[in-house]
């Protein structure tokens, strides 16, 4: 039977497939909140996050039209633990705050499962107040290339993003269940599949 409003976060490696998991599950009609597009959100021009960023990092993470420039604020923070650090730590309380609030929405309007796509689920300490942890890894030269081909960056800056992230290990032992995403397409749908009935209750 399925779990009435279960809190499951998905989470995984930069390039393994957590976002193809995640429009498997919409197409599905499940509900998934999206924590990039949160993040994005927070950090929108004029909110107070992206204030204290700029205070943080400088001005030049800013478009002249006060927008952030991701780009920029990325190449400051790949290669540089620290500042990743104090970048997570400056916008985590405020995407946390508004990923609850879109939770208790959906729970009030239906029962039903409610996904959290977040590639800084642990980091953030938001797997805490999830009910199941799911991860999505695959193999490393796979990632490599999905990374360079969606992002238009070099492998040398790709393998900088891979090597800023935990290994497999790490996301399986964190983890209610692991999808490895090693196959084509149909074989990722099988195993998403799988991991609704196992952790959800539901089946096709």
């Amino acid at each position: 039977m399925e779990q009435k409003s279960i809190f499951v976060g998905l989470t995984g490696q930069t390039g393994a497939g957590k976002t193809t998991v995640s429009t498997l599950l919409v197409n599905m009609g499940l509900r998934v909140i999206d924590a990039d597009v949160v993040a994005r959100h927070v950090v929108a021009k004029g909110a107070k996050c992206i204030l204290v960023l700029a205070l943080e990092f400088g001005i030049e993470i800013l478009n002249v039209d006060g927008t952030l420039n991701r780009h920029r604020l990325g190449n400051i923070v790949f290669s540089d633990k620290q500042k990743r650090m104090t970048l997570n730590r400056i916008t985590f309380p405020y995407i946390q705050e508004e990923i609850f609030f879109r939770v208790q929405e959906l729970r009030r309007k239906a029962d039903g499962p409610i996904f959290l796509d977040a590639p800084t689920l642990i980091e953030s300490g938001t797997h805490k107040e999830c009910d199941r942890v799911v991860s999505v890894i695959a193999p490393e030269q796979k990632r490599l290339m999905r990374i360079v081909e969606r992002d238009k960056i070099s492998e040398e800056d790709a393998r900088l993003r891979i090597r800023a992230q935990h290994d497999d290990e790490y996301y399986t032992s964190v983890s209610d269940f692991v999808i490895e995403n090693n196959g084509d397409l149909s074989s990722l749908r099988e195993k998403t599949a799988r991991m609704l009935e196992v952790v959800c209750g539901i089946k096709e």
